[in-house]
């Protein structure tokens, strides 16, 4: 009777361990997997985990997602997701690319994306964005904001990603003053310089005290201690990917907004209704892909005259007539 009892109890876990683990392929909703900062960065994950909220407040549809706290628990969630079934897998950040690319040939049947960099298999969406053409507007209100004539930039990981953003600032910067100085400082070389606020801090005052009154961030986690250093120094910060105007009204003259929130929802949506298509995404002015935030939080810090030259600039960009040098097309930024 022992015996049946513990047979019987014995099936009972079997059943329920395999219960919790889903069929290989057995079709599951979207998943994402966010980079270091985490999903509520305020900042670039946080936009990605907007974009999956929404999918799901407009379709219904669950998603599931996960936030990785070091280097190899990128493969990890992504291997996971596609075993249990995840279609699409979404990977956040150029950081993903080298674990993303390995699942993804493991999976050809699951279909990936990309944010933030190339990956380049039949199964996966790269989903890349022309932030120098954003941060070109940016910089020319930047320069038109500033008294000083001397404004600044804190960039995140020292790549030629966050490079890209600071050559379109200084670009746009000098098309309004070409004699403006434009301070720029990275905050680190590894991972960690995307979530390091109190150092983002120190280089945004070490600009103001420099004569900056005006400093854009493009630094994840860490812009939120220069966004913090200017509203207490009574200067102007400038947010990025996510529209950060609210976080000290009055104090960021405005937010580069990059839609990595319309890339991730583009991604799920086309997955889960049959309209994938892989290959590379290169979203621009053109495509809204990115832009400036004006709203209530930043409208009395932006003129009718700042906003009509800003305007201006980006149909010219959008139609040819001004081009803005991209720095990752060779590493070097001709207007620094």
């Amino acid at each position: 009777m022992q015996k049946k009892w513990f047979a019987a109890a014995a099936a009972i876990v079997v059943m329920s361990a395999q219960a919790l683990v889903a069929t290989p392929g057995m079709a599951e909703g979207p998943a994402v997997v966010y980079d270091l900062g985490g999903k509520f960065d305020k900042s670039f994950n946080e936009a990605a985990h907007n974009g999956a909220e929404q999918f799901t407040k407009e379709t219904g549809t669950a998603y599931r997602d996960f936030e990785v706290q070091n280097a190899s628990q990128r493969e990890q969630a992504l291997r996971n997701f596609a075993r249990r079934g995840h279609n699409p897998v979404v990977g956040i950040g150029f950081a993903q690319a080298q674990a993303l690319e390995k699942v993804a040939k493991e999976f050809p049947d699951t279909n990936f994306a990309i944010v933030d960099m190339v990956v380049d298999l039949p199964n996966v969406r790269s989903i890349v964005f022309k932030e120098h053409e954003g941060s070109y507007l940016v910089g020319m209100l930047a320069a038109m904001a500033s008294e000083t004539g001397k404004v600044g930039f804190v960039g995140g990981m020292d790549i030629p990603l966050i490079r890209k953003f600071a050559c379109g600032y200084v670009q746009g910067a000098k098309a309004v003053n070409p004699d403006i100085e434009v301070y720029q400082n990275m905050t680190g070389t590894t991972g960690a310089a995307w979530n390091d606020p109190v150092k983002g801090g120190e280089l945004a005052k070490s600009q103001f005290d420099r004569g900056a009154d005006v400093v854009y961030h493009a630094a994840g986690g860490t812009g939120l201690g220069v966004l913090q250093a200017a509203a207490d120094a009574g200067k102007l910060g400038i947010g990025v990917d996510s529209n950060q105007n609210y976080l000290h009204p009055g104090a960021v003259l405005t937010s580069m907004m990059k839609r990595v929130d319309n890339a991730v929802f583009n991604a799920f949506k086309d997955g889960t209704e049959g309209n994938w298509s892989a290959g590379i995404q290169a979203l621009g002015l053109e495509e809204e892909g990115v832009g400036y935030a004006l709203d209530d939080n930043n409208a009395k810090l932006i003129s009718d005259e700042m906003k009509m030259k800003v305007d201006e600039a980006r149909q010219k960009i959008i139609s040819g007539d001004i081009a803005v040098h991209d720095y990752m097309s060779d590493n070097a930024c001709p207007a620094s």
